[in-house]
């Protein structure tokens, strides 16, 4: 399953050395809602090489603004702290699959 990142927990999820993928989203988002799967199932294949999970816009106000989230959903590869990819809009699971093996 994938994590549920916060405002509180963000900053220890990026610091611990490993790949980062952040899905900004929201309940009431339909493109987020067709994400949703593809993420959960590539925090599963992924597991324990990259930390997969979602940030709901909602809850947490801080992170989207400090990495200047304006539009959902917005995925952001990080990669020793450190963005190195995004994907803004709804994605076929092959291209997020794509973007996550560029990251190990």
């Amino acid at each position: 399953m994938a994590l549920e990142f916060t405002d509180s927990n963000i900053k220890d999820v990026i610091n611990s050395g490993k790949p980062v993928v952040i899905d900004f989203w929201a309940e009431w988002c339909g493109p987020c809602r067709m994400v949703g799967p593809s993420i959960e199932e590539l925090s599963k294949e992924y597991d324990g090489q990259v930390q997969i999970g979602k940030l709901n816009v909602d809850d947490n106000v801080d992170t989207p603004n400090e990495y200047g989230i304006r539009n959902i959903p917005t995925i952001l590869f990080i990669k020793n702290g450190q963005i190195v990819d995004k994907q803004i809009g709804a994605a076929p699971k092959a291209v997020l699959e794509a973007k996550v093996k560029a990251l190990l």
